[in-house]
């Protein structure tokens, strides 16, 4: 199914992000895990692609297991990063012949060891154009595009970055999930200004549990995520403790995703890190109140 298609139900859209792992033990372990959330009942899946491909074909293959044995909806990531318009177009085929019908449109980062991105020879430099191509090839696919509610790290402002979503949703995307981020209002007050630049569709929030101190300033820096101050002094009165930092982060994550549902949010999708249990323990209280 379409994940446009999803969005059209009165239920909240509730989506897991995966990363494709390097060894095949490491992919029948991430089968696993989405095993076990099945129970959870997600409207589908994402399994991420590695900077120039290099994860291209275990994306392929993990997307196409998930929905084949075990039945829940997928969605493959697809960059810009080291691809030709027909590579790109060859990759998007390959995903129609296996039975997927939804993928992410993104940029990219730079590859590993580069501090700029560069397009390939005939490829593309913006997600825009990458939209803009699929929607051209007229492969019966829904196209998810990513957004950034404090403003992507390399835009110079919040409106240089909404004039880049409208061109990405004028190009043809279907549906938008947001960047992890730690404060609601700045998802909310992002919603409010997307729409006075005739953005409409579906803004899903990226839901980020926090499960590791140590790791958290890295990834908030990385995506330009800010950590409330409440919230970093809680994480560092328990910083020695990783069961505590765990159960922090859970708490805020679950109070997070009460206030995103109960203000109108079309869904929650959870940066899993590949792993279970928070986002388990989030969905099941969230649940159970309901």
């Amino acid at each position: 199914m379409r994940i446009c298609k999803l969005f059209e139900a009165a239920d909240p859209v509730i989506s897991f992000e995966f990363f494709p792992p390097k060894t095949d033990e490491g992919a029948e372990q991430l089968l696993a895990t989405v095993a076990e959330l099945q129970g959870l009942r997600p409207g589908y899946v994402s399994v991420t692609y590695g900077a120039g491909g290099s994860t291209r074909s275990r994306t392929l293959e993990l997307v196409a297991r998930i929905k084949r044995e075990i039945g829940i909806e997928t969605m493959a990531h697809l960059t810009c990063v080291g691809h030709s318009r027909m590579e790109l177009a060859e990759i998007v085929q390959q995903l129609v012949d296996a039975g997927i019908e939804n993928v992410l449109a993104l940029r990219g980062d730079p590859p590993k060891g580069e501090s700029e991105f560069r397009a390939a020879r005939d490829g593309f430099t913006y997600a825009s154009e990458l939209v803009a191509f699929l929607r051209q090839l007229g492969a019966p696919i829904c196209i998810g595009a990513a957004c950034y509610p404090e403003k992507h790290p390399e835009a110079g402002s919040l409106q240089h970055d909404l004039d880049a979503l409208r061109r990405k949703v004028d190009a043809g995307a279907d549906f938008l999930v947001t960047q992890l981020f730690f404060d609601n209002e700045d998802y909310f007050y992002f919603v409010r200004r997307a729409k006075e630049v005739g953005v409409t569709l579906p803004i899903t929030p990226g839901i980020w549990p926090i499960t590791n101190y140590k790791q958290i300033d890295k990834i908030a820096q990385l995506c330009g995520a800010r950590l409330p101050t409440d919230l970093r002094t809680e994480l560092e009165d328990v910083k020695d403790s990783v069961e505590a930092v765990a159960g922090v982060g859970v708490s805020y994550a679950l109070d997070q995703c009460r206030d995103l549902l109960e203000r109108g949010a079309p869904g929650l999708h959870f940066y899993t890190l590949n792993k279970s249990p928070a986002t388990r323990a989030i969905l099941a209280r969230l649940r159970h109140r309901g």
